[in-house]
């Protein structure tokens, strides 16, 4: 079982920045890839980021490409999302993901944190 709570959300204006943070406890977390979703109000949750348990692969939602940089420190068992130039429309609750595989495509996601929200005001 892996138990994951992230933090960082909060309020910033658009064009600024932002860095999640998702906290990792239970097994061994560098065994596992990792990953951002968000769920803004009345949509579906939808893939944002993910890494692999090395780091050494990313992948992006074509909406934040160039934008978000998701990495880890596998010695902290963290994970982060750095989200920079920052639009109204990347308002949502972000959920930090986990899945019991080395690389995992987006509907392999089965761990997850509680969420944190992020709001861009225009």
């Amino acid at each position: 079982q892996v138990q994951l709570v992230e933090s960082g959300g909060g309020l910033v204006q658009a064009g600024g920045s932002v860095r999640l943070s998702c906290a990792a406890s239970g097994r061994t977390f560098s065994n596992y890839a990792m990953g951002w979703f968000r769920q803004a109000p009345g949509k579906e949750r939808e893939f944002v980021a993910g890494i692999s348990w090395t780091g050494s692969l990313r992948s992006y939602q074509d909406s934040v490409k160039g934008r978000f940089t998701i990495s880890r420190d596998s010695g902290k068992n963290t994970e982060y999302l750095q989200m920079n130039s920052l639009k109204p429309e990347d308002t949502a609750v972000y959920y930090c993901a986990a899945c019991g595989s080395r690389w995992c495509t987006p509907d392999e996601y089965n761990y997850w944190g509680q969420g944190t929200q992020v709001t861009v005001s225009s």
